[in-house]
């Protein structure tokens, strides 16, 4: 690719709104994922017997067990609705760009 083609695309109003958009919305995302990771972290410090309580009387299965596969759940929901967003606005955008420059 040209410098100038670079230089073009880079200046392109949509582009920026692309560059801008895209990294907001990744590093709100990971915010998100941080507080969860790190809070439950916290948990584990400071009050590691109420991830230790069982679910019921009597059960052997603990509230840590569905925490922790929240956790999990919540990963996966937040890549896809990355996926999703880049799918649609993210892609819809660079359509826009590759048509005005061309």
């Amino acid at each position: 690719m040209q410098q100038e083609s670079v230089d073009a695309i880079k200046a392109h109003p949509r582009y920026q709104e692309l560059v801008c958009s895209r990294k907001c919305f990744a590093w709100n995302l990971t915010f998100i994922i941080l507080a969860i990771y790190y809070g439950f972290i916290m948990v584990i410090a400071f009050v590691p017997s109420w991830l230790g309580t069982p679910i019921a009387a009597g059960a052997t299965t603990t509230i840590g067990i569905p925490v922790g596969v929240a956790i999990i759940l919540a990963a996966f929901a937040l890549t896809g609705i990355y996926v999703a967003r880049a799918n649609g606005r993210f892609d819809a955008l660079t359509k826009e760009i590759r048509e005005d420059m061309q």
